[in-house]
């Protein structure tokens, strides 16, 4: 484990992003797949890939492939906020395009109704 690893070092940020920014990918292709299970759970795969790529970067810097001091907790924890800023993101999304739904079918059988 890494010695004097700061909680905001830069790198955190860059953990936090790249995870975010997988996880939102990984969802946004799964999303678009013509199979209904992929698109059903678009948002856990895209979580799980992340933290699969996460736990690699990891691993890889604990084995010193990189000429890193070793694997860090204080990083995978950031790579944890990115993956949780990732399924927020996408949850308040989805709240946003279903009441835009619901408000659009309501506007529409108010209109109908208007028609009689």
């Amino acid at each position: 484990m890494e010695q004097g690893d700061d909680w905001f070092a830069p790198d955190k940020l860059q953990h936090v992003l790249a995870c975010l920014l997988i996880a939102l990918a990984a969802a946004g292709l799964a999303g678009r797949s013509s199979r209904p299970f992929l698109r059903r759970h678009a948002l856990a795969l895209g979580c799980a890939a992340s933290l699969a790529v996460g736990a690699a970067k990891e691993a890889v810097d604990e084995a010193g492939l990189f000429g890193s001091s070793g694997a860090s907790l204080r990083d995978a924890a950031a790579d944890l906020l990115g993956v949780s800023l990732a399924a927020s993101l996408v949850a308040l999304a989805g709240r946003l395009r279903r009441r835009r739904r619901e408000k659009k079918a309501r506007d529409a059988d108010a209109t109908d109704g208007d028609m009689v």
